[in-house]
């Protein structure tokens, strides 16, 4: 991709210019209130991101899920990216991915009590919700940074720590959907994908990159994968990483960046890897799952297994069709947000008092309000 950019780098560069000009002032008409934003009388946390691609927003929801929905009722709301369907659609654990989106269905399977919806319109998604469910605590938008419709009190920026935003272009000609700049609007910070061993110079070094201000709170996120889970036959218990050491192993992805992934299992269970790669949000065919099965079959070992993510596993799992050696030997392997330097206990607080003090207090939203540390 990088190479293809380079070439048409004399094309893409004056488009880039172009769009970013385009994005620059729209924001300023939502900051000067020519363009409107809707409030809502509840918290409302989005999550999102400045570049295009796989920063782990999908994660880090569920991590908000899981901290906020012991004490409050919690619902989320995204477009359901790459969706068949139109309109609001209220999940139900029964619901396709076709028709909610991999990575709704994905936060439905796996917290069925939460109340999961779909909107590409979030204003009206929002208000749906709130007419459906009237106590609803707290709605948390999935890749929302640049939904500015939405006043939102708590904005959750995700910057991938190998693709830091500083150093990157507007798109075309780089992955940036708008400035870098516009980090300004987020209240909290959150630098994903870091290495678990990352020493405190490389820390401080980044963080004189990123130029964050006063009132934004930055945090180091990792991910920690756990055991892999079948893709197709929810009754067989769950492998551990170690039961496969020296596996041979095909690692099928349809993701924005497969690379974490790869270099967690070159390092920590096998040397000998084939991959297919697919792009992001792929919607696989029967043609997909025979090349698949032909390759499985390619290779040498006895002992051998294929290995998916999670938001894939969500979109594979509507073909019957496949042959049950096939299914046996298909997992996906979960993943979990760990906060890096004991910082989970500073942002779970920060998050719970946030909602607890303006969940029912709707005179609480000053107009440009912020959280300050």
């Amino acid at each position: 991709m990088e190479k293809i950019r380079k070439i048409l780098s004399p094309i893409l560069f004056p488009i880039s210019l172009i769009y970013g000009l385009v994005v620059y002032f729209r924001n300023r008409l939502y900051d000067y209130s020519v363009y409107k934003s809707t409030s809502f009388k509840i918290p409302i946390i989005s999550v999102g991101n400045i570049t295009v691609g796989g920063t782990g927003k999908t994660p880090h929801i569920e991590y908000l899920v899981e901290i906020l929905q012991k004490d409050f009722k919690v619902a989320t709301l995204s477009r359901g990216y790459k969706r068949t369907s139109k309109g609001f659609i209220l999940a139900t654990t029964q619901s396709s991915s076709s028709e909610i989106g991999d990575e709704p269905r994905q936060i439905k399977q796996k917290f069925p009590e939460v109340l999961v919806a779909v909107d590409s319109d979030r204003v009206n998604g929002i208000n749906t919700l709130l007419e459906l469910h009237p106590d609803i605590d707290v709605v948390l938008l999935d890749d929302a940074y640049q939904h500015r419709k939405v006043k939102v009190n708590q904005s959750i920026l995700l910057i991938d720590y190998s693709r830091p935003i500083c150093k990157d272009h507007i798109l075309p000609f780089g992955n940036l959907r708008e400035q870098s700049s516009e980090m300004s609007r987020a209240n909290t910070i959150i630098i994903t994908k870091t290495p678990s061993g990352l020493k405190p110079i490389d820390r401080r070094i980044l963080l004189n990159e990123i130029k964050s201000y006063p009132y934004q709170d930055v945090y180091f996120t990792s991910f920690h994968y756990g055991d892999l889970m079948p893709v197709f036959n929810i009754e067989k218990k769950t492998i551990s990483i170690h039961d496969i050491k020296n596996y041979s192993i095909l690692l099928v992805t349809g993701i924005a960046n497969p690379k974490p992934l790869l270099d967690y299992l070159s390092e920590n269970v096998s040397k000998n890897i084939e991959t297919i790669q697919f792009s992001d949000h792929y919607q696989f065919t029967d043609s997909d799952i025979e090349f698949i099965e032909k390759k499985f079959h390619e290779l040498k070992s006895i002992n051998k297994v294929i290995i998916t993510t999670e938001k894939d596993a969500m979109r594979l799992q509507i073909f019957s069709n496949i042959a049950n050696n096939l299914k046996e030997n298909w997992f996906y392997l979960p993943i979990k947000v760990i906060f890096q330097n004991d910082q989970a206990e500073y942002f779970n607080q920060q998050i719970n008092e946030y909602v607890r003090k303006n969940k029912t207090h709707s005179f609480l939203y000053p107009k440009q309000s912020r959280i300050y540390s």
